[in-house]
């Protein structure tokens, strides 16, 4: 990556190795990190990324909207109906 970049992950944590986005982003060769995913969560408390100043960090959320949380929730509520009438659906 060219110095500077602004790095974002949402995918998975253990694409990411921790300590050399620390060591780009305290050297500024990585100038932000914006991150969802852990390679551990929930990101311990005493980790190094949580007291980095350039990072944002959020606890594996970023997928979440109103329209998904509807859809969601809506779904948990078929399959509860659905399996009190006797008759479950999205079996595993």
């Amino acid at each position: 990556m060219r110095n500077g970049v602004l790095f974002v992950n949402t995918s998975r944590g253990a694409v990411v190795d921790a300590d050399a986005l620390l060591a780009a982003l305290r050297g500024r060769r990585v100038r932000g990190a914006a991150l969802d995913v852990y390679d551990e969560e929930p990101l311990p408390r005493d980790h190094p990324l949580r007291s980095e100043p350039h990072t944002l960090l959020s606890p594996h959320i970023g997928y979440g909207c109103d329209e998904s949380y509807r859809e969601y929730y809506a779904q948990i509520v078929d399959d509860i109906d659905a399996w009190l009438r006797g008759e479950p659906v999205r079996l595993l």
